[in-house]
């Protein structure tokens, strides 16, 4: 049979047909673009880290120790982490490089190439961690793999356990940044660190009555440590120990370290003297050193003291972080010490302290180094970036104002968390007083006249707000809910959301909070921008005077028009006019009696007393250049509650809307608003938009009894056409 010229065209047009189905395919693979349709970009990376990913100009090794099909939710974190690496390596696909290495549990099947990733994983530092899981109904327990490691030359930096794909961009980029920061400051240096052992060959005698048979082998898994980590430090770490049990020139200057120090008593029946010993390591950099313990004393009652050594494992973590510290890998931000400032923690010899900001601190020295400043012995360095004020309680001399006011002019900015009172508690309180109150004093440091100065008044008076945080009473107490007037509740609408680092925190609490006062003629006399950040609701008042915070005394006002919004929160930036321009330069208090009577003259010098002294007229020296009248621009942040940096506030993550925010504001003063946005864009507190008594009354009746009517209209509607449609038949086939 013949084909036909019909057959003949069918034919073509199944080829063209097929042609372009792989043409299609073709540019689906060679050009193929993506789309995220949430509304932050949650699975898209932020512009910061398609910046840092394309700045990368030497290669960036990822290695991932991810166990493989583990149950929700940790499985969607491994395809987020995939897919996230995947987004990194696009935006360079030269230098940026991805690996995941197989690390199947330990089970008889595992291969002899999963036992050496584990091996692998485990010399970087990543260890398996203890996650749940529902089989068969029953609740077990599984070790997992899930950490990575990033290779920049010869630098680690690692995150050891990935539970939540939440923040873990922030990790990755802000990661990455520390690696390029390391290798920059490591190479730039013009010495070696020092890692110095301190430790008393005579612990060695006491060490196993202390439960550390083996003491005597330290030193040398320290040495291999630093040896290790030399090779990674581009040979910028050199090893040292020094002996205090034998008496030498190296031992000169151990007493000015906060070194641990231990003595004990006669041993008789070992034959061993009584004694003392020193144990510690320090890390030294020209005139900079750091103190890293290497033994910590437990007291467990009845059991009494127990000893236990630094790790190997934590010791290489603890070198690692005191050296991005010693040589300032992070950037540095300034804290204010002395004046009655609450004490940052984040590090302190002494741990953690009761009224102190650990978290805070902690947080901080993540991404920062926390340099504290006290103004009392020294300056605030030209170049520091911000500074962070937190409730100083005692007055500060004009000289003080004027070093903080000259570093705002120089383009230091400030955040201030500040109180409008002093919470003291009652003298002489014994146990059966704990029920008393504290009194509230107002606080009059300084800093109070030079903020209403750039355009700020701090009110004598504590917001308290209807729209509060509800503590649940327990049981015993009628149970319910007690509302706590003096945390108020920020909801979205009163968040300032023109600022892109604040756009995605939908609700805050403050704590004790004085309301802030705009000095529009101020601010207009001077080219500074106000940005209002966040404020009290509508149904919040003010307390003044006689400050009574118990819940159980505390009512709204019966009258409304004590009601008010109320600003908490300020952000001012601009070119600010100095506190002190048209007045003296302050001078620089006198010392204290105790300094000033160690300068009196002794009895060499009081000879020479009696001598002429040549005396030189000054008045005629002028100087120019030291003193700024107008800033360069420069931003100040104020909120009067030392209370938003408190412990209760904050999360050791970093995840909840209040740790963000700090975090946020304290990453907008040193330029990273980028940082910033990128943080919060993944915040999951998403609360329902607030809404009157009579809506939700509306739309309860609705569901209630709107909703069983439509259902009932409809189906009469159908009925009706039904109907209708039939008596139309009917009509047609009587004709």
């Amino acid at each position: 049979m013949k084909a036909t010229p019909r057959s003949h065209a069918k034919y073509i047009k199944f080829g063209l047909y097929a042609l372009i189905v792989i043409l299609i395919n073709i540019a689906g693979i060679r050009l193929f673009f993506r789309g995220d349709l949430t509304q932050n970009g949650i699975y898209s990376l932020s512009p910061i880290s398609v910046k840092v990913a394309e700045t990368l100009t030497e290669p960036l090794t990822v290695k991932v120790f991810f166990t493989r099909d583990l149950p929700a939710p940790h499985n969607t974190t491994e395809i987020y982490l995939r897919d996230l690496l995947g987004e990194y390596a696009l935006n360079n696909q030269k230098y940026f490089r991805v690996h995941f290495y197989d690390v199947s549990p330990e089970t008889e099947g595992v291969s002899e190439a999963a036992r050496e990733n584990q091996q692998m994983a485990r010399d970087y530092g990543i260890h398996p961690v203890q996650i749940q899981i529902v089989e068969q109904d029953e609740l077990k327990f599984k070790q997992a793999y899930m950490g990575l490691v990033m290779i920049h030359g010869d630098i680690v930096e690692r995150i050891p356990t990935i539970t939540t794909t939440e923040g873990l961009e922030y990790q990755l980029t802000t990661a990455i940044q520390k690696l390029n920061h390391k290798v920059s400051a490591l190479l730039a240096l013009d010495g070696n660190i020092k890692a110095t052992l301190v430790l008393s060959s005579d612990l060695f005698k006491v060490a196993p009555y202390m439960n550390l048979k083996h003491l005597d082998q330290y030193p040398d898994e320290i040495k291999g440590v630093v040896d290790r980590m030399k090779a990674k430090t581009y040979g910028k770490l050199e090893f040292e120990r020094i002996d205090p049990s034998r008496a030498g020139p190296s031992i000169e200057g151990l007493d000015d370290f906060n070194l641990l120090r231990l003595q004990w008593p006669d041993i008789e029946k070992a034959n061993i003297a009584a004694g003392q010993g020193t144990i510690g390591m320090l890390l030294q950099y020209k005139d900079k050193t750091r103190e890293i313990p290497l033994m910590r004393v437990v007291r467990v009652p009845i059991f009494g003291d127990q000893y236990q050594l630094t790790s190997v494992e934590e010791l290489e973590d603890l070198i690692n972080t005191n050296i991005e510290r010693l040589i300032n890998i992070n950037e540095d931000v300034g804290y204010l010490t002395a004046y009655g400032t609450l004490d940052i923690g984040g590090g302190s010899p002494l741990g953690p302290q009761e009224d102190g900001l650990n978290l805070f601190g902690n947080l901080l020295n993540k991404t920062y180094t926390v340099k504290p400043i006290d103004l009392k012995e020294e300056t605030i360095a030209p170049g520091l970036k911000s500074m962070v004020i937190v409730r100083p309680i005692e007055k500060m001399s004009d000289y003080d104002l004027y070093q903080i006011d000259q570093a705002l002019m120089r383009g230091t900015n400030l955040a201030l968390f500040i109180d409008a009172f002093e919470e003291k508690m009652p003298a002489n309180q014994g146990p059966f007083m704990s029920n008393q109150m504290p009194t509230f004093v107002p606080l009059d440091t300084g800093l109070e006249q030079m903020l209403a100065h750039y355009g700020v008044r701090i009110k004598q008076a504590v917001v308290l707000d209807e729209k509060c945080h509800r503590q649940v009473k327990p049981r015993q107490q009628g149970g319910g809910e007690q509302p706590i007037y003096f945390i108020p509740k920020i909801e979205s609408a009163n968040i300032n959301k023109e600022l892109d680092y604040l756009k995605n925190i939908k609700g805050l609490f403050a704590y004790l909070v004085s309301p802030l006062e705009l000095d529009s003629e101020r601010i207009a006399a001077q080219e500074v921008k106000a940005h209002e950040l966040f404020a009290s609701s509508e149904r919040s008042w003010e307390m003044r005077d006689r400050i009574v915070l118990n819940p159980m005394f505390l009512t709204p006002p019966a009258s409304d028009t004590e009601m008010a919004r109320r600003p908490l929160a300020y952000l001012l930036e601009g070119t600010f006019t100095s506190y002190f321009k048209g007045k003296p330069m302050p001078e620089k208090p006198a010392e204290d009696d105790a300094d000033t009577a160690s300068n009196q003259p002794t009895e060499e010098t009081a000879a020479d007393a009696d001598k002429p002294i040549e005396t030189t007229d000054l008045s005629q020296i002028q100087d120019q250049g030291g003193f700024r009248e107008t800033g360069v621009p420069a931003k100040i942040f104020v909120v009067a509650s030392s209370k938003m940096l408190s412990d209760q506030l904050l999360d050791e993550s970093g995840q909840s809307p209040n740790t963000m925010f700090v975090l946020n504001m304290i990453d907008a003063l040193n330029d990273r608003e980028a940082v910033a946005a990128m943080r919060s864009k993944e915040q999951r507190f998403n609360p329902l938009a607030p809404t009157t008594n009579s809506t939700k009354v509306l739309i309860k009746s609705f569901n209630m009894v709107g909703l069983p009517i439509l259902v009932v209209g409809f189906g009469l509607l159908v009925w009706w056409r039904r109907h209708a449609r039939r008596k139309m038949i009917q009509q047609i086939f009587a004709q």
